[in-house]
């Protein structure tokens, strides 16, 4: 096998912890399940599945070590994602109440579009990338398949887990959606949601320079 068994053993536990642990995008899911629904939330969930996976596999080829060591690259990645979570919390603070954004959902190609972005602009998950899965990586073994393998094994743990809380806030905000005022708290709920990442992703920035 690529990956030892005994590995393996001792990595799946670990990564189905980190897919249960709530994080950002646990929290980018809920979101979009308040405001869109079931479906564009997995399909924002398989966007963020398929990010770690090319965090992986650029982990893999050394690509993510190179980006690592120039901090302004990691400033300019995470900048970007900054401002498009505030301009998705913008849009949704504008989109009125969740019937209106449910109504005018985006398409399933354009939802996992922007999970990929998301994923794919925060450096957080390079540094995370890079710190944990060379701990299970044997040198003596096809190097980049293994982080590929072990990259899979978490993008397809978190795709089951946040998918389901997309699709139980997809239930809630389209239950809720008929009373005018509960859809225009839930619409806010979730702009504030996409606030709050972007807000938490420039702390770090702002942490990392104290």
């Amino acid at each position: 096998m690529i990956v030892d068994p005994v590995t393996l053993l001792a990595f799946v536990p670990a990564a189905l912890a980190l897919n249960l642990t709530p994080g950002a995008d646990m929290m980018f899911c809920l979101a979009q399940g308040l405001r869109h629904g079931p479906a564009p939330a997995a399909a924002a969930s398989a966007g963020i599945s398929t990010g770690a996976l090319i965090h992986a596999g650029a982990a893999g080829l050394g690509l993510s070590a190179l980006v690592a060591a120039h901090p302004w690259a990691l400033e300019a990645i995470r900048w970007a994602g900054v401002a498009y979570l505030l301009w998705l919390a913008w849009a949704g603070w504008r989109a009125g109440d969740v019937s209106q954004a449910q109504a005018g959902a985006p398409g399933l190609l354009r939802a996992f579009a922007t999970g990929l972005t998301v994923n794919l602009t925060n450096p957080k998950v390079i540094l995370f990338v890079l710190a944990f899965l060379p701990q299970f990586v044997d040198p003596a073994r096809p190097v980049v398949t293994q982080f590929l393998i072990l990259g899979g094994i978490i993008a397809a743990g978190g795709f089951a887990v946040n998918s389901a809380v997309g699709y139980f806030a997809g239930g809630l905000g389209r239950r809720l959606a008929g009373n005018p005022g509960l859809g225009r708290m839930l619409a806010r709920i979730s702009a504030g949601v996409f606030g709050l990442l972007a807000l938490r992703l420039a702390y770090g920035a702002f942490s990392a320079k104290a």
